[in-house]
């Protein structure tokens, strides 16, 4: 299966996993979610987003989903597939869909912990199932139909893509 980082996300995809946030948002009624990947780059998110940092949730929220997931491998569990923080105003929940996606709900008083779980499980079958779509397809942009970690576009150096755009 390839990591995320060597995905193509077409429109088409693109359009099919926000509106499983959207769904998600409406149903659970949460103010933002956000689909992170484990290593903090924010793929889609849905909802109120205007005012978020999502640059830095993003960042954060695998760091702290990583810390979540050293904390079960020290009780010998595999991985905490579900994470909920509450706060006076605000509430988070931090869930792992297939071992690389981060599925971020910011919530509040209106969001009950319960909702979003039943919510959260519905939904991340579908979202998984997108991403398995998607590391199943092969590459067409190399061309060859090979997968894109195997088109080689990832050996070019800086002085392959000096020579590339050099003027003549």
């Amino acid at each position: 299966m390839r990591p995320i980082v060597n995905l193509i996300i077409y429109e088409d995809d693109l359009s099919r996993i926000v509106a499983c946030l959207n769904t998600l948002n409406r149903k659970a009624r949460s103010r933002a979610v956000l689909l992170i990947d484990k290593s903090g780059q924010l793929i889609a998110s849905a909802g109120e987003t205007d005012g978020l940092d999502t640059t830095s949730l993003g960042s954060l929220a695998a760091g702290h989903v990583a810390a979540a997931g050293a904390l079960a491998q020290i009780l010998g569990e595999e991985e905490f597939i579900f994470v909920f923080h509450e706060g006076q105003r605000s509430h988070l929940h931090f869930s792992v869909i297939g071992g690389r996606l981060i599925l971020m709900i910011v919530g509040d008083q209106g969001s009950p912990a319960g909702l979003v779980r039943l919510q959260v499980k519905k939904i991340s079958r579908d979202i998984g199932e997108i991403f398995d779509e998607l590391t199943r397809r092969p590459d067409t942009v190399s061309g060859e139909g090979r997968f894109l970690s195997e088109s080689g576009f990832g050996d070019l150096t800086d002085e392959d893509f000096e020579r590339l755009f050099q003027r003549r």
